[in-house]
């Protein structure tokens, strides 16, 4: 009976496990907050996002691009996606959404310049002023940057 199999067996879960020991490290130390991290919402900082002073996250304000979690209209999921503020009120804040996808169809989009929603590609996007989203303050997830004064000036109006 040939047993080389079990030495293939045996390299494969020792590769396994410099891999998850790998990983480990390159994914940092561990909170030393009580439960590995957690946010008293009960939620995680989602990854990319930057912490402020004492490890708060910035708030948006308007006329800022941000990525975050928008829902959708019809149904209760949401989708991470780029987003121009237009009002912060309280912990809700109002944002018309951002896409890459051209409809020449719809009245009330704008083409932004390539590369406003910091994507790697640096694609054309397109604003989306006929649909409008209250998301929380939490689903905010990275900064991009702020838009063209010009551009705030066509859709300031939008926030009343």
């Amino acid at each position: 009976m040939d047993a080389s199999w079990w030495l293939a067996f045996a390299a494969v879960v020792l590769l396994a496990l410099v891999a998850t020991v790998v990983d480990g490290w390159g994914r940092g130390r561990r909170s030393s907050r009580p439960g590995g991290g957690r946010r008293p919402g009960g939620g995680r900082r989602p990854p990319g996002r930057p912490a402020g002073p004492r490890g708060r996250v910035p708030r948006p304000r308007p006329a800022e691009i941000w990525w975050a979690n928008v829902p959708y209209e019809d149904s209760g999921g949401a989708k991470d996606r780029p987003c121009l503020v237009l009002s912060v009120r309280g912990r809700r804040v109002l944002v018309a959404k951002i896409t890459s996808r051209r409809r020449d169809d719809r009245s009330g989009v704008i083409t932004l310049p390539p590369g406003s929603v910091g994507d790697a590609r640096g694609r054309t996007s397109f604003l989306e002023t006929d649909e409008l989203r209250r998301v929380p303050v939490g689903d905010f997830r990275r900064r991009v940057g702020v838009v063209d004064p010009a551009l705030w000036d066509r859709v300031r109006h939008l926030a009343r």
